[in-house]
């Protein structure tokens, strides 16, 4: 049996001081108090035949509620993560301003065994992040696509 399959854009930025990375931190309430290991590139599920460059263009859209950039989309790899989900990701030069998102929603029985189903956003928040501040805050697996990332930009 085949595992779950997700498939995200990492946009990056250049700037004075080098590149920047837009990283999502994780919404609902079991992420709500976490920092270190809480935050993702914009990424979502999907099933083929669905290709995964078009998943991730979808889910960007779906998750910031903001239109993908325009490429050229450089494919940084796989990742394999604790859970046993592969991530596919690639990585789009452009901007966007952090206050414009309008994230997704989820559904959740909230709190536990209540029977109450409430909705949450499925990212709180995103946040432009250089390089060794991305490697903190990503969930453990997707460390890579910075590595990845800088093989390809460059520290600046």
């Amino acid at each position: 049996m085949t595992g779950k399959r997700s498939a995200g854009l990492l946009l990056y930025r250049r700037t004075s001081g080098g590149v920047e990375l837009l990283l999502a931190h994780m919404g609902g309430p079991l992420w709500a108090r976490r920092e270190a290991g809480a935050w993702t590139v914009p990424k979502g599920e999907y099933v083929p035949p669905e290709e995964p460059l078009a998943a991730a263009r979808r889910e960007f859209e779906e998750e910031l509620g903001l239109p993908p950039p325009e490429g050229p989309y450089v494919p940084l790899g796989d990742v394999r993560q604790s859970g046993g989900k592969t991530v596919t990701v690639w990585a789009v030069e452009g901007d966007l301003d952090p206050a414009e998102i309008v994230p997704g929603t989820f559904e959740m029985e909230w709190p536990r065994g209540s029977g109450v189903l409430r909705a949450f956003p499925e990212i709180d928040r995103v946040a432009w992040c250089g390089p060794e501040s991305a490697g903190e805050r990503l969930i453990a697996a997707q460390r890579a696509f910075v590595d990845r990332l800088l093989t390809y930009a460059g520290p600046g």
